[in-house]
C-alpha cells in the first residue's frame, strides 16, 4: 500500500465489538504462529528419525501438512487485521474520499459474501467428515474432522474480521482502504 508502513493495523478505536474482533484475530494469529513452529519442530524430529536413527516415520508428514494448512486458514483474520493481504490501491488513491468510501463498502461487502459462501461449504465439508467418521487413508488414520475444522473456523474468523473492517469504515473509526485524504 502506498505511503504505509508494514505495521499498518486496522483502527478499532474504543468500540467494544471492534476491540473484541481485533483480540480474536490476534489470538488466531498467535495460534497460527504456534502451528507453524510446531510443524517446524515435527519436521526436524522427522529428519532426525529418518536420517540419523535410520527409522521410519508414520505420522509426521501428515501432521505437518495439516498444521501448515490449518495455520494458513486460522491466520487469515490476523493478516486481514494487519492489512497484509495483497492490495492494489491505485484506484482508491485516484478517487475522491466519497467514491473511495463507496468502493470500500462494495469491496468489503463482496468479500464478506464470498467468504460467507466458503464458510458454509467449509462447514458442510467438516460436518460430513465428523458425522460419517472419515479417516485418512494412511497408517496413522487421523480422524479428518480434526484438521478439517480449520476450514470453517478460519473462514468464520476472516468473515468476522471483514465485518469489523466494514463497521469501522461505516462508523468513521477507520479510513477506507486505510488511506488518508489525498
Amino acid at each position: 500500500m502506498a505511503g504505509q508502513s508494514s505495521a499498518a493495523v486496522a483502527n478499532v478505536g474504543t468500540n467494544p465489538f471492534l476491540r473484541f474482533v481485533a483480540a480474536l484475530s490476534t489470538l488466531a494469529g498467535w495460534c497460527s504462529a504456534g502451528m507453524i513452529v510446531t510443524a517446524v519442530f515435527i519436521t526436524c524430529q522427522m529428519i532426525f528419525i529418518r536420517f540419523v536413527l535410520n527409522g521410519s516415520t508414520v505420522w509426521q508428514t501428515e501432521a505437518v501438512i495439516y498444521l501448515v494448512v490449518a495455520a494458513t486458514l486460522i491466520g487469515l483474520p490476523y493478516v486481514q487485521r494487519l492489512r497484509g493481504h495483497v492490495n492494489v490501491d491505485l484506484i482508491p488513491l485516484a478517487l475522491p474520499m466519497g467514491a473511495r468510501r463507496i468502493l470500500a463498502y462494495v469491496t468489503l461487502s463482496l468479500s464478506i459474501l464470498i467468504v460467507g459462501v466458503m464458510l458454509v461449504y467449509g462447514y458442510e465439508y467438516w460436518h460430513f467428515a465428523w458425522e460419517r467418521g472419515w479417516r485418512s487413508d494412511t497408517v496413522w488414520g487421523v480422524r479428518l474432522w480434526i484438521p478439517y475444522l480449520s476450514i470453517p473456523v478460519g473462514f468464520g474468523l476472516l468473515m468476522l474480521q471483514l465485518i469489523a473492517d466494514l463497521v469501522a469504515v461505516i462508523l468513521g473509526i477507520d479510513k477506507p482502504f486505510g488511506l488518508e485524504d489525498a
